[in-house]
């Protein structure tokens, strides 16, 4: 599972995700990449089960290039416990989506390999995604 080495502070304020992604909407590498159509969060969990549903479609033909990282701890106190005595435990890491975020770059594969691969995200991710083809 994908989570960070160290940090600061483990247990962070929640992220409220708005507005529309500035920064991560370019590619860098691959002739395709995988983009965001609403918002939401991606567990780690859900990022190694596309990395690894990815990589066994393209058979080492292709390279992937992740460009998300789950940094920020979801936290959770357990069930029948009363109020205060502090923030609860760690349940889990995630990364905030907003819409038009590049999730992944890939290249070496073909067109209908790309659609394949796009369908199969858009299965195993909670939130809406589309294939772009860089030129």
């Amino acid at each position: 599972m994908l989570q960070p080495k160290k940090l600061k502070f483990k247990k962070i304020r929640k992220v409220q995700v708005h507005g529309i992604e500035t920064k991560v909407y370019n590619p860098t590498l691959g002739t395709y990449g995988i983009k965001s159509l609403c918002s939401g969060r991606i567990t780690s969990q859900q990022i190694e089960s596309i990395r690894k549903l990815v990589s066994r479609k393209m058979q080492k033909f292709g390279f992937i290039r992740l460009k998300i990282f789950p940094l920020f701890s979801v936290t959770q106190k357990p069930a029948e416990v009363r109020m205060g005595k502090g923030k609860g435990n760690v349940k889990f890491w995630c990364f905030p989506i907003k819409p038009g975020r590049l999730l992944l770059e890939f290249y070496g594969v073909n067109d209908a390999l790309a659609k394949e691969i796009n369908n199969i995200i858009n299965s195993k991710l909670p939130l809406k995604t589309k294939l772009i083809k860089f030129i």
